[in-house]
């Protein structure tokens, strides 16, 4: 019987509540393998406030497994698309956690690609050297620990410790299959690779998606002051979304991932330490319904994966808007099956998003408003290409939205590139 032990944070300090959750499964020592190496993977996607794993929980973790005996310890990250993780680790204050308190910051992008093999959808993505060498083919000598923050998703319900791995892939090959195989993505990644324990963050829960604007942040966190561990990610998963009000009946690649036995995924088989009964409330995992009222949305009757072209796209045009002033006054087209008397009233720059919109109705809409006016954006969720278009379109300077002296930023992107970064960023030139 897998156990989940939920630890709260509001009465004592972080370093008590990491260290009562691991001895509760035979303390750190048992963890340490052969190598004397852990490697910590946290939910670095972005520098946005209330998207990552807290810097204060990864320092606890790292002093905690140093007092136990590990040899070094490793943070590590591979960050979403459109970024590149060593100005992630720089910005949101995981870079300086690391380095004060003794471990080493491993950007994942910056390591030489490594195929690995999905077992369901039959085909190879790359991870990483480090991933595939040490943490797939040895093992039984190296420490992997999963610090994923409590977050619900507009595009996956939920993303946990099963989600949290979808960064071991490098950025480029995201792309494929960000649709409706998304969970079947996941759950072939989870497949190949499980970690030895999970730890949530669960100090406060982001809601209405996993990257809302600072602007809605008041209506998007919840505080919660809890942590959440096990051995068995599925269950911690299981139990991570019971707490936010969801069976994972409704999360698709947790229930892929327990019809394939990866772990367990009913709350009636686990032993789980802490009072469930505490947590009666639904949060919703849908975006808050605020947009520019002058951007039109033409979605396909066909198909519109929420998963890939209509999730991202939509968070992306929420966040320019309402954090950076950004402008309306164009009109987006995703998936299939338009009415043509619908395109024929497009006027003014339109963006047509993904592969079925791109097919249907790209050509036609050139005729109409003319070629310059019509911008594409190839791939199932090509979030970096999605962001510059909409960026160019709402008349916001991606330069703007990082808050670093241009002449930093430009110094760590030369820097990240020097070592091998394959981060698939945005263009540094303004616009």
């Amino acid at each position: 019987m897998p156990k989940v032990i939920l630890g709260s944070t509001k009465e004592r300090s972080l370093n008590e509540a990491v260290k009562e959750i691991f001895q509760g499964f035979g303390g750190g020592k048992r963890l340490i393998k052969s190598s004397g190496e852990v490697y910590l993977k946290v939910n670095g996607i972005d520098f946005k406030p209330h998207v990552f794993t807290s810097p204060q929980l990864i320092a606890s973790v790292i002093d905690y497994f140093y007092s136990e005996g590990a040899r070094r310890l490793y943070v590590m990250e591979n960050c979403t698309q459109g970024n590149f993780t060593r100005l992630v680790f720089r910005l949101s204050g995981i870079e300086r956690a690391v380095r004060e308190h003794g471990a080493r910051p491993l950007y994942l992008d910056e390591e030489k690609a490594f195929p690995i093999h999905l077992p369901r959808l039959g085909y190879q993505v790359d991870s990483s050297r480090t991933i595939v060498e040490k943490l797939i083919e040895r093992k039984t000598e190296y420490t992997y620990i999963n610090l994923p923050k409590l977050k619900t998703h507009s595009m996956t319900v939920m993303t946990l410790g099963l989600k949290n791995q979808l960064g071991l892939i490098q950025q480029y090959h995201r792309i494929n299959d960000h649709n409706f195989n998304l969970h079947k993505k996941i759950a072939d990644i989870y497949q190949v690779i499980q970690p030895d324990f999970t730890l949530i963050d669960a100090q406060e829960a982001t809601i209405h998606g996993h990257y809302p604007p600072a602007g809605l942040a008041k209506d998007s966190v919840v505080p919660l002051d809890l942590l959440i561990g096990g051995e068995d990610t599925l269950a911690v998963d299981t139990v991570a979304s019971r707490i936010l009000g969801y069976d994972i009946k409704e999360v698709e690649h947790l229930r892929l991932a327990a019809e394939r036995g990866l772990g367990c995924g009913k709350l009636e088989e686990m032993e789980i330490i802490g009072d469930l009964s505490a947590y009666t409330q639904r949060y919703s995992y849908q975006l808050l319904p605020e947009f520019p009222g002058d951007v039109k949305i033409i979605e396909g009757k066909k198909r519109l994966c929420r998963e890939g072209c209509q999730g991202n796209t939509m968070a992306m045009l929420q966040m320019l808007w309402i954090d950076f002033k950004g402008k309306g006054g164009f009109t987006i087209v995703m998936g299939k099956g338009h009415d043509p008397s619908e395109l024929e009233q497009i006027k003014g720059p339109v963006l047509v998003v993904g592969p079925c919109a791109i097919t249907e109705v790209a050509a036609t809409l050139r005729e109409r408003p003319g070629k310059k006016q019509v911008f594409v954006v190839k791939g199932d969720n090509n979030l970096r290409d999605i962001f510059a278009a909409l960026a160019r379109l709402m008349k916001v300077n991606p330069l703007t939205m990082v808050p670093l002296n241009p002449l930093t930023l430009l110094a760590l992107a030369f820097k990240a590139k020097l070592k091998g970064s394959k981060a698939t960023i945005l263009s540094l030139r303004p616009r």
